[in-house]
């Protein structure tokens, strides 16, 4: 024990204080104060993301009825894997988002659109 003594007493000084936070002197030793606007949380910084606009249902603003035979519209509302798009993406009611699925659905099967993209 005697020679581990030795060995810390004959280090130099540390040139932040001899503290573990980096020689900082504020008290609480916690993480530095953020500048604002610096970082927001676990995703991250936002930057550019101060204006949401809404989205609203197409079904519902331009009296549209969602036809399983109007391919120019499903395809709107399906990736390019063949996938149905969600509500939070495309902005369609609940009512819309449910009829869309159904004659999406009808459009597969009738061979109008496919199930999956090659």
């Amino acid at each position: 024990m005697s020679d581990m003594r030795e060995q810390i007493d004959s280090r130099p000084p540390r040139q932040d204080g001899g503290r573990p936070d980096g020689g900082r002197q504020d008290g609480d030793g916690g993480p530095e104060p953020r500048k604002d606007g610096e970082d927001r949380g676990p995703g991250g910084p936002r930057r550019g993301k101060g204006f949401f606009k809404k989205k609203v249902c197409k079904f519902c603003t331009q009296k549209i009825k969602v036809d399983y035979k109007d391919l120019d519209v499903m395809r709107r509302f399906v990736t390019e894997r063949g996938k149905i798009l969600p509500r939070r993406i495309t902005g369609t009611c609940a009512k819309h988002q449910r009829v869309l699925a159904i004659g999406i659905k009808r459009a597969r099967a009738l061979a109008f659109l496919p199930y999956v993209a090659k």
